[in-house]
């Protein structure tokens, strides 16, 4: 099972963490966890690599956070790239609730 929970502050998107892997399918041929981890790795490049934005970010085998400060995500682009994220994940996961949870959590 696949965790994904989405961190908001004043309305705003702060980040995300996934944890865990589907466990649709053997480890390699797992497509559901291969577009999750997709889209993850995908704000990992744009908040981190691109935008050097990252406050806070870890990844290993089955686990990926990443969050920004307060300010940071008072940026429309950062706000629009989360959820753009955000919705993708959703309609990943949409029909699949046995392998991946989709939450928001406001800290």
């Amino acid at each position: 099972m696949t965790k994904i929970t989405f961190f908001k502050q004043n309305n705003l998107y702060l980040g995300f963490e996934v944890l865990g892997h589907t466990g649709k399918d053997d480890y390699g041929k797992d497509l559901l966890c291969a577009q999750i981890s997709t889209v993850a790795q995908l704000a990992v490049v744009a908040v981190d690599e691109i935008e050097k934005y990252a406050s806070f970010r870890e990844i290993s085998d089955g686990y990926l956070k990443i969050i920004v400060s307060e300010q940071k995500a008072k940026e429309e682009k950062i706000q629009y790239l989360f959820k753009t994220c955000f919705y993708s994940f959703k309609s990943i996961i949409e029909g699949e609730e046995k392998f991946a949870k989709l939450e928001v959590k406001n800290v």
